[in-house]
């Protein structure tokens, strides 16, 4: 893949009807689950991100279309505009953080210890200081109690750092929170190629 290619943007022409997305859903579902397993990383049991791009959103867009049952233009528009901006500008990455817990009173304690943690999410280009996350830009997701099992992070990249990537550095991501520290340091080879695709 030409990680030099401006990614398609996802607009309302590019989008399958609900009946061609019936027919095309098994095929292209198969193609976005593998696609995420080098885009998703483990922190630790209980955090996930998923790193999303162009194909992941628009994935989420159709279901969203299909779940919903929307084929009026201002449903699909609304659904359009809620979901493209986690698709990365090319000089960053976007991710879904995910809190699981299967054990309902576990994860309420859970969230209550972990209130902040999506400002503590972080991703190092080697040779440079950590950048941490700009969470939640469409609204706010956490209270006094509690933070939300479901965070959207946006990491903001300088052009040397963007560089360095593409030259070949190394990229670790990790969570400095109290109460959760972790660390992939550094990402293994294909997880970091895929997600320097997205700089372009």
């Amino acid at each position: 893949m030409d990680t030099n290619m401006k990614q398609p943007k996802i607009t309302r022409d590019s989008l399958m009807t609900l009946e061609a997305y019936a027919k095309a859903r098994p095929e292209f579902r198969k193609r976005v689950i593998e696609h995420k397993k080098l885009r998703s990383l483990a922190l630790g049991e209980h955090v996930t991100l998923i790193f999303e791009d162009e194909l992941t959103v628009r994935y989420q867009i159709q279901e969203m279309l299909r779940i919903e049952k929307i084929f009026e233009e201002d449903g699909i528009q609304h659904e359009l505009e809620s979901y493209s901006p986690l698709v990365p500008d090319g000089n960053n990455f976007k991710a879904t953080m995910m809190i699981e817990y299967e054990d309902a009173a576990e994860r309420k304690a859970a969230l209550a210890k972990l209130i902040g943690i999506e400002d503590k999410v972080w991703i190092q280009v080697e040779g440079s200081p950590k950048v941490y996350a700009i969470a939640d830009e469409d609204l706010e997701r956490e209270n006094d109690e509690k933070t939300s099992s479901v965070h959207f992070l946006r990491f903001e990249l300088s052009k040397d750092m963007c560089e360095a990537l593409k030259y070949g550095v190394t990229l670790s991501v990790g969570v400095d929170h109290p109460f959760c520290q972790v660390s992939i340091s550094p990402l293994p080879e294909d997880h970091r190629k895929a997600l320097v695709a997205d700089l372009n």
